[in-house]
C-alpha cells in the first residue's frame, strides 16, 4: 500500500513539472513581444515630446487632452476583472502617439506656410522716387530725395549713366495721322552748331597717350575748360560709361558734373555730384562733389538740404574743410543760411 502511494506521488510531481515547462516556455515569446512594443513606445513617445517642444514650448511639457474620457453613466468595471492585456494597452497607446505625430507634423507645416505669407506681406515696398527737385534728367542717374535726406547713411551702389536720350515727358507729342504737314511743323529741329563752334571745338586736341582711359578724361576736361559744356558733357559721360573702373573715375564724375553746373544745369550737376560722393567717400574728388553738391542746392534754392551737404561736408572731411577747400567751403556756407 505505501509503495502505491509512492509510485502515485511521483507520477503526480511529474505531471505537475511538464505543466511549469509548459508554461515557462509560452511565456519567453510573449516577453520578447512585450520588449519590442515597450521599445517602439518610448521611441514615439520621445519623438512627440520633441515635436511638442517646438510647436508649443512650456514648462510643464502637458500639451494635450486625453482623447479618450470616460462615458457618464458608465457600468464600473468588476474589480479583479482586467479590462484589456498590458500588451493591447500599449498598442493602444502607440496608436494614439502616432495619431498626435501626425497631427503635430501637419501643423507645423501650416504654422511655416502662415509665417511665410505674413512675412511676404509686411516687406517694406522699393521707395519711391517723390521729390521732382531731383529727379533725374536724360543720361544722368537716379538721385532721389530720400538719398539727400540721408547722406549720413549707408553709400549706394553707383551705375553707370545711361546714354542721352529724350524721356517720354520731353519727347514731342505727334499729331494724328490725318494732319501730317501739322506734325511735321509742331516737330523741334534740330540746330546746326555754328561754324565757329565747330572750329573752336576742332581746335581742342585730343590727346593720346597710348593710356585710352586717361585720354578720354583729358579730352572731356580740355572741353570744359574751354567753355565748351556740352561737348565735355558728352566726352565725360563717354569716358564714365566706357571706363568705369578708371583711376581717373572720380576725377570724371565730378568734372561731369561741374560742367552741368557751369553750363547752368544745376539739377543734372547735383545728381552726379551725390552719385560721384555715394560711389566712393574716399575717392579722390569725393570731398569736392559733396561740396558742390551743397552749391548746386543752393542754386536750386532748396537750403535745407544744402545745410544738409554743407553739414556733412565738414564733418566728413574736416581737414578739406580746413585746408584745400576752405576757401569754397566759406563762400558756400555764407550763401545759405543754415541754422547754427
Amino acid at each position: 500500500m505505501m509503495k502505491l502511494l509512492r509510485v502515485g506521488a511521483a507520477a503526480r510531481g511529474a505531471s505537475l513539472t511538464v505543466m511549469v515547462l509548459a508554461l515557462v516556455g509560452g511565456a519567453v515569446p510573449l516577453q520578447a513581444q512585450d520588449a519590442g512594443a515597450d521599445a517602439r513606445l518610448r521611441k514615439l513617445e520621445g519623438e512627440v515630446r520633441a515635436i511638442q517642444r517646438k510647436v508649443f514650448p512650456g514648462a510643464d511639457g502637458k500639451f494635450f487632452a486625453p482623447e479618450i474620457t470616460p462615458t457618464p453613466g458608465a457600468a464600473a468595471t468588476t474589480p479583479g476583472v482586467p479590462a484589456s492585456t498590458p500588451v493591447t494597452d500599449m498598442l493602444a497607446r502607440m496608436d494614439s502617439l502616432e495619431r498626435q505625430l501626425a497631427g503635430l507634423t501637419a501643423q507645423t507645416e501650416q504654422n511655416s506656410n502662415r509665417i511665410a505669407q505674413i512675412e511676404a506681406k509686411l516687406a517694406p515696398p522699393a521707395p519711391a522716387n517723390a521729390d521732382p527737385a531731383m529727379a533725374p534728367s536724360a543720361g544722368a542717374p537716379a538721385a532721389s530725395a530720400a538719398n539727400l535726406s540721408a547722406m549720413t547713411g549707408g553709400a549706394a551702389t553707383p551705375r553707370p549713366a545711361p546714354v542721352a536720350t529724350p524721356t517720354p515727358a520731353l519727347a514731342p507729342t505727334p499729331a494724328p495721322a490725318a494732319r501730317p504737314a501739322a506734325a511735321a511743323a509742331a516737330a523741334p529741329k534740330p540746330v546746326a552748331p555754328s561754324a565757329a563752334r565747330v572750329a573752336a571745338v576742332r581746335a581742342v586736341e585730343k590727346p593720346s597717350t597710348g593710356n585710352a582711359g586717361d585720354d578720354e578724361y583729358s579730352y572731356g576736361f580740355r572741353l570744359w575748360d574751354a567753355k565748351l559744356y556740352p561737348e565735355a558733357q558728352q566726352q565725360l559721360k563717354l569716358m564714365v560709361d566706357k571706363y568705369p573702373r578708371d583711376p581717373k573715375i572720380s576725377y570724371a564724375r565730378n568734372l561731369l558734373g561741374r560742367a552741368y553746373l557751369d553750363d547752368g544745369k544745376p539739377r543734372e550737376a547735383a545728381s552726379w555730384f551725390l552719385q560721384n560722393y555715394q560711389a566712393d567717400k574716399v575717392g579722390a574728388r569725393a570731398a569736392d562733389s559733396l561740396l558742390f553738391l551743397g552749391e548746386s542746392m543752393r542754386r536750386l534754392n532748396d537750403t535745407n538740404r544744402a545745410c544738409v551737404a554743407l553739414a556733412e561736408f565738414a564733418r566728413t572731411y574736416p581737414a578739406e574743410a580746413a585746408g584745400r577747400l576752405k576757401g569754397q567751403y566759406d563762400q558756400t556756407r555764407a550763401g545759405v543760411k543754415c541754422p547754427s
